[in-house]
């Protein structure tokens, strides 16, 4: 059965964030039947984005049952260590409702922001989660590699889910769609591409799942979709372009204004349906401009509720 996720409110100028606000939105996001809410991460950029790992610890004290993930942490970016530490401290404090959402973060980073060689990217990348993955199933951690070394070196307490919190990745490359595969628990389509384009994305994550003997039951495949439900049809488009733009300011996306679901409910209904249809068994709404909560509630009433029909 398709899933349904929600963004969790991130984007506040500076002092506006109010606590209550927050609160509410989460627990009406429970109420509303949401499996889960998630956030993302842009550490540098124009459009004021609160920071996902405090957001989700936050978001974890204001609600029960609510899963809670970000799509993606640019690992290539952290201290495999120090993330390890903070995930799994986080996967504790929520009673093991954490999803890691990963991506090496392609060659348009500032790399160099954060000390980072841009040349190896994607090794430090593959070598930081291996060591995440050891630090959280192991009980002492002896790791040799290129960029990290430990000895004899334990982390608790380990996670709260056993072994691991569930691992989705970010990718769109077909190497990266293979290592999804052989590395992960889920692949998570980026709402920065269209639905078609995650459409050519799922046969090539199968046929990788085939090829490596796993059961595609176990693997998982979704989609951030950015979203806006109106009557008025050019309001709504309005609204997620100017959105997509803040959000991908500086990224050079030439497409980016055609990757949103917009329009009236039966607008919207037909563009999931078809997310649904390429593939994705959870499909993450993202809408922009919903202090009050409106979005969310029309996207239960008009938009999941048509389509689980």
């Amino acid at each position: 059965m398709t899933q349904f996720g929600i963004a969790i409110p991130q984007f506040f100028a500076d002092g506006a964030f109010d606590p209550s606000s927050f609160k509410s939105y989460l627990h009406r996001a429970e109420a509303l039947g949401f499996d889960s809410g998630w956030t993302q991460e842009q550490v540098l950029g124009t459009m004021p984005m609160l920071s996902p790992l405090e957001t989700m610890t936050f978001a974890a004290a204001c609600t029960d049952h609510l899963r809670l993930g970000c799509v993606v942490f640019v690992t290539s970016l952290h201290s495999p260590v120090h993330l390890a530490k903070d995930l799994s401290t986080l996967d504790q404090l929520s009673h093991g409702r954490l999803e890691v959402g990963v991506s090496s973060g392609g060659r348009f980073r500032p790399f160099s922001a954060f000390g980072v060689d841009s040349k190896t990217f994607v090794s430090r990348f593959a070598e930081g989660l291996r060591l995440m993955k050891a630090l959280w199933t192991q009980p002492r951690v002896t790791f040799h590699g290129k960029f990290w070394q430990l000895e004899n070196a334990a982390m608790e307490p380990k996670p709260f889910q056993k072994p691991r919190p569930p691992i989705w990745f970010g990718a769109s490359h077909p190497n990266a769609l293979a290592r999804a595969v052989a590395h992960g628990d889920g692949f998570f389509g980026a709402g920065s591409t269209t639905t078609d384009q995650f459409a050519q994305q799922v046969p090539i994550v199968r046929a990788a799942l085939e090829k490596a003997g796993r059961d595609p039951a176990a693997f998982r495949i979704a989609k951030r979709v950015y979203i806006c439900v109106d009557d008025d049809r050019d309001r709504a488009r309005g609204r997620v372009v100017d959105g997509l733009h803040q959000v991908y300011a500086g990224f050079n996306l030439p497409h980016i204004e055609d990757v949103g679901v917009h329009g009236t409910p039966d607008d919207c209904v037909r563009g999931v349906r078809d997310v649904i249809s390429a593939g994705a068994e959870l499909v993450l709404f993202t809408p922009f401009f919903d202090g009050d909560g409106s979005q969310m509630e029309r996207l239960a009433s008009d938009v999941m509720r048509r389509v689980l029909a």
